[in-house]
């Protein structure tokens, strides 16, 4: 007897996916360290077809941009040294109406959104964003910047708040054909945490959002994820055990997967060709 044939499956769904690497990586870097949490997607949509885009930030850190790092200059470092950018560098200057305090200031960050509304317009448009460490606050700020009203929001906010010229919408992103983004994962992100940057955050944020923490970060304070966290409406969090990395052992996979799914099953009904599974811990 012949062997029962099997049903052609029909063609996938496109899911992409907007991957913002962290200060000091890159986009190759990114992709290196998030293979496991695409074999999962992959694993996990069989109906979707998974595709990945990973830009890399305009800054280019010489090594002392680099937190800790004691090594020699970059002309003693030579070609040895691995690539690292950013989408901004970030300032502490002069509070310029406070005496004795300090403001936050990141420079270059319009050169960073553009860089974003060029992959996009090329690569796009994406159904999501995944972010890490800088990366994360870049993609918390492109989620909202593509929400409905958001342009409304920035053109009817005053010029100067606190003292200090508030953040314009980016012209980049004036014209994408971009919608709204589906969800967004957060890995060890923050808020932009001074008024320049509050027309990012008020109103809160309306796209589903999946904010990692490590238990034991110590590089981004656990106040500034608490601002990002507060600033999305009906935010997720999941806490892992580990430092300020992006986790990929099952459990946090398993909820990352788990997250996406949810949003598509929202958005079309589509549980990715997969029964829902429960990702609670």
């Amino acid at each position: 007897m012949s062997p029962p044939t099997k049903t052609p499956l029909g063609p996938k769904t496109s899911l992409r996916i907007l991957m913002l690497h962290g200060y000091t990586q890159s986009g190759p870097l990114f992709h290196a360290k998030t293979r496991a949490l695409h074999k999962a997607l992959t694993k996990a949509l069989p109906t979707h077809s998974i595709h990945l885009s990973y830009p890399t930030g305009p800054v280019h850190l010489n090594p002392a941009d680099i937190p800790g790092y004691n090594g020699p200059s970059a002309t003693e470092a030579g070609e040895d040294t691995e690539p690292a950018y950013g989408w901004w560098r970030r300032k502490d200057m002069p509070h310029p109406t406070k005496k004795g305090e300090t403001t936050i200031v990141y420079t270059g960050l319009q050169d960073g959104f553009t860089r974003i509304a060029d992959t996009i317009a090329e690569e796009g448009p994406f159904d999501g964003v995944i972010g890490f460490s800088q990366g994360a606050c870049a993609a918390g700020m492109v989620a909202s910047l593509l929400e409905p009203g958001r342009r409304d929001a920035f053109s009817s906010s005053p010029s100067q708040k606190d003292g200090m010229e508030t953040e314009p919408f980016p012209t980049s992103f004036s014209s994408l054909n971009q919608p709204p983004l589906k969800f967004a994962l957060i890995y060890s992100g923050f808020i932009a945490p001074d008024p320049q940057y509050i027309d990012f955050y008020k109103p809160s944020l309306k796209t589903p959002t999946l904010h990692f923490l490590g238990a034991l970060d110590g590089v981004v304070e656990e106040s500034r994820s608490q601002g990002l966290i507060e600033a999305c409406k009906g935010a997720k969090v999941v806490t892992h055990p580990g430092g300020h990395f992006l986790p990929s052992q099952r459990p946090w996979l398993d909820a990352a997967v788990g997250f996406v799914r949810e949003c598509l099953e929202q958005v079309t009904g589509d549980d990715g060709g997969n029964n829902k599974r429960d990702t609670k811990m």
